[in-house]
């Protein structure tokens, strides 16, 4: 139930002024071709009426129910004194602003009942008053029928549309919150492979300059090449975030397994086929981390990169001649596996390692996780 208070409702299909006339209605009627005796009872009636009206919505547990059963018993004596029906349609509205299924059900009826028998009774009892008033005892006939019903509609679909936007809000922040850890993953990656390249290097290239001068001069024209790759690399990052094409990806793939010494075989096709770009980035970029891992930890001399399409899925294989990967690496965490595994989650892809006779790294994609709308392809 609401926990605030109007006098005059909101959102009823009702305007202000009509309420305005509801409210001083009873006045009208007690104060016409009455005694000041029952003048008095009638205003402090209307008093106590509004004044329990109130604590209704305000109150809660035992306050509430007494609440009602006043202003039930009040808008009876109303009803067959004064042949005023009018404040069942305040309980009607009442009524209506009750979110619980069962309460709503259970007091609809009792308003509905108890109006309908104070109607009922008043006709018999005092049916020139009503007869006189039989158009306005019908509008509110059924104003007290539909309204409680309206507004219980209405009052859901406000709740339900509130949880919408919150979802839509909720959702909203953890897209950003996962394009942010993306931008991160990126960066890591673009760079990190880089600088842990350019240290060891660097810590060679130290190593060679007083003993073999010309092989640490090549060193450092590889830590010179590499710099300029990762500058350019995350410019690439920074001006276009829209994603890393596979053929793109497998030139700096080509071009960092070359500084560090590693021949490269690629089998299957270099572009990927009726692929949504998300799907092409992420794993274009699980590949760049397995590559990276396999220049840091495998010691190997030799690459090769497969890939393969079919009707069900898509199948990116990675695998070297190094040390294997129990050897490499303590952690999944230390190795970027976990990221990995992550992101080819989230388009429902799985990763397999395989440490024997080196480290084999298989990445599957089911065809069924791109069955959504294609992207526009560059």
């Amino acid at each position: 139930m609401k926990n605030w208070f109007h006098i005059f409702p909101k959102n009823t299909g009702l305007s202000l002024y009509a309420w305005i006339i509801f409210c001083l209605l009873p006045f009208y009627f007690v104060i016409s071709n009455s005694t000041l005796a029952e003048i008095i009872a009638g205003v402090l009636m209307i008093g106590l009426f509004f004044t329990a009206y109130r604590l209704s919505f305000i109150k809660r547990g035992w306050i509430v129910y007494a609440s009602i059963t006043v202003e039930l018993a009040i808008s009876t004596g109303m009803t067959l004194y004064f042949g005023y029906v009018y404040f069942f349609l305040f309980l009607a509205f009442y009524v209506g602003n009750i979110l619980s299924k069962k309460k709503f059900v259970s007091l609809y009826v009792i308003n509905l009942v108890t109006a309908v028998s104070a109607m009922g009774i008043g006709f018999y009892t005092q049916s020139d008053i009503f007869m006189m008033q039989l158009p306005f005892i019908i509008i509110s006939l059924i104003g007290i029928i539909l309204l409680p019903f309206t507004l219980y509609t209405r009052n859901k679909q406000e709740i339900l549309a509130n949880q919408l936007r919150e979802a839509n809000e909720r959702i909203s922040q953890l897209m950003v919150m996962e394009e942010r850890q993306r931008i991160a993953r990126d960066l890591h990656d673009t760079l990190g492979q880089k600088l842990s390249l350019i240290g060891m290097k660097s810590d060679l290239a130290e190593k060679l300059v007083e003993t073999k001068p010309d092989k640490a001069q090549v060193e450092i024209e590889d830590i010179n090449r590499t710099a300029r790759m990762a500058l350019k690399e995350v410019r690439e990052l920074v001006a276009d975030m829209k994603g890393t094409r596979l053929r793109d990806e497998l030139l700096h793939v080509q071009e960092i397994l070359n500084v560090a010494g590693i021949n490269l075989e690629v089998q299957g096709n270099r572009e990927f086929t009726n692929v949504p770009l998300l799907v092409e980035n992420t794993l274009s970029m699980c590949l760049k981390e397995a590559v990276t891992n396999i220049v840091k930890h495998s010691r190997a001399t030799e690459c090769q990169i497969s890939i393969t399409e079919s009707a069900r899925e898509i199948i990116v294989s990675v695998q070297d001649n190094g040390v294997g990967f129990s050897k490499q690496v303590t952690t999944f965490q230390e190795s970027g596996v976990q990221g990995m595994k992550e992101r080819l989650e989230f388009i429902n892809g799985t990763l397999t390692i395989d440490s024997v006779q080196g480290t084999r790294l298989l990445m599957r994609v089911p065809r069924i996780a791109m069955s959504v709308k294609r992207e526009e392809r560059a």
